[in-house]
């Protein structure tokens, strides 16, 4: 009985080992190709214009090019894994984020600097979209909220990094920042490299009864994370410079209430991942909409100090914590079509980028209009409300259907 039960043993022991490394994989893959390609280039702007080796218009182009090449990549990621087996495609794309902190380290023209930042956007867009549904589906349905928390920590960690660690690098110079940078995603590769799964999980065959509901309820989906995402932009884009100027406290006080939006982004993805593992992915993220709109709102109000806290930190928590919600609401919808997840999940991660990138030049039009602060954590609210009711009617509707 007992040399039954050691092989098995060990065969789950292994199979636990290898869930865990691909679980560490993603981890890495969120982190080199949004955590750093990405959140790493906010404080490096000011610098890359102080050091003249681009204009303060030149260089805000090439931040643009990152969520332009992000898109890009968003559109890219399911017509690649066609062609390639995943793994493949994330290591290729992993490599290619590296070679982009490289390729910056010197200020050859603009043009290269603006390919190379549309290059580091298109992997950071492809490695959202293949990494993640490349693992959870090995992972056990109860615990795939814990694991897609896990994995987007690294966003969070990255939001953190680009607070703490390039400034450290930044001691050294711009050059040797970008090289460190560069080393960083490359021992991030080199982990990731043999952890990724190489067998595809088989589709289930489907329920003879399905529910109609289900493709309205995934549409709606669709909607409310890329509302999600421009209720998050007035967060992302404004907070610090609301804070220093339009409250008049500073420019380093309002980079303390960066830091805690990235402690708030490193912690985010577990909390909501685990709420998920207990609740269920559709009243978690209901809770999460709420949470959201209540702290989004809470710089117009005129609290003081402690609701700045608040928000800083709850926005933050959900600004990647939001995302394993809708990925785990993906694969509740789907759970019987997995081959259909990869699909819904990149339409769901364009909607996203979508809108973050029209609230972004939207919103920015508003203030240089109105000038006010306050308008715009109205709208950010106003957008997660409407998320929040948009997935309710859906219910709603979808408990009256026979």
């Amino acid at each position: 009985m007992d040399k039954k039960v050691a092989p098995r043993q060990q065969q789950h022991d292994i199979s636990a080992r290898r869930t865990q490394w691909a679980i560490l994989s993603a981890f890495c893959a969120s982190l080199v190709g949004i955590g750093l390609a990405r959140f790493a280039y906010t404080p490096l702007l000011p610098v890359i214009v102080n050091a003249h080796w681009f204009g303060a218009s030149a260089a805000a182009y090439l931040g643009a090019a990152n969520l332009a090449g992000y898109l890009a990549g968003a559109l890219l990621g399911r017509p690649l894994a066609a062609r390639m087996p995943a793994a493949t495609a994330l290591r290729f794309m992993m490599g290619l984020a590296t070679a982009a902190f490289f390729a910056c380290a010197y200020p050859v023209s603009f043009l290269w600097f603006f390919v190379w930042r549309f290059i580091a956007g298109l992997s950071g867009g492809v490695l959202t979209v293949l990494a993640a549904p490349s693992v959870l589906p090995h992972v056990a349905a109860a615990r795939r909220g814990l694991a897609g928390g896990l994995i987007f920590v690294g966003v969070g960690v990255g939001i953190v990094a680009s607070g703490t660690l390039v400034p450290l690098l930044l001691h050294q110079g711009l050059t040797a920042t970008w090289l460190g940078l560069g080393i960083l995603s490359l021992a991030l590769t080199l982990i990731a490299w043999g952890g990724w799964p190489q067998d595809p999980i088989q589709a289930v065959s489907a329920p003879a009864h399905q529910r109609p509901h289900r493709a309205a309820t995934l549409r709606a989906l669709y909607i409310e994370y890329a509302l999600n995402a421009a209720g998050l932009v007035p967060h992302m884009i404004f907070l610090v410079d609301f804070i220093a100027r339009g409250l008049g406290q500073g420019l380093a006080t309002g980079a303390e209430y960066w830091v805690l939006f990235g402690l708030g982004a490193a912690v985010g993805p577990l909390v909501s991942g685990h709420l998920a593992d207990r609740t269920g992915f559709g009243p978690a993220l209901r809770f999460a909409y709420l949470a959201q709109a209540g702290a989004v709102i809470l710089p117009a109000l005129g609290l003081g100090p402690l609701s700045l806290v608040i928000s800083s930190l709850v926005v933050g928590a959900f600004t990647p914590g939001i995302v394993p919600l809708v990925l785990g609401r993906v694969h509740e919808l789907l759970a019987h079509h997995p081959n259909e997840q990869r699909a819904a999940w990149s339409t769901a991660t364009v909607s996203f980028a979508v809108l973050q990138a029209g609230a972004a030049y939207g919103l920015s039009f508003v203030f240089a209009r109105s000038g006010s602060y306050q308008l715009l954590f109205v709208i950010g609210s106003a957008a997660l409300l409407l998320a929040l009711t948009i997935d309710l009617v859906t219910g709603l509707a979808a408990r009256d259907e026979p």
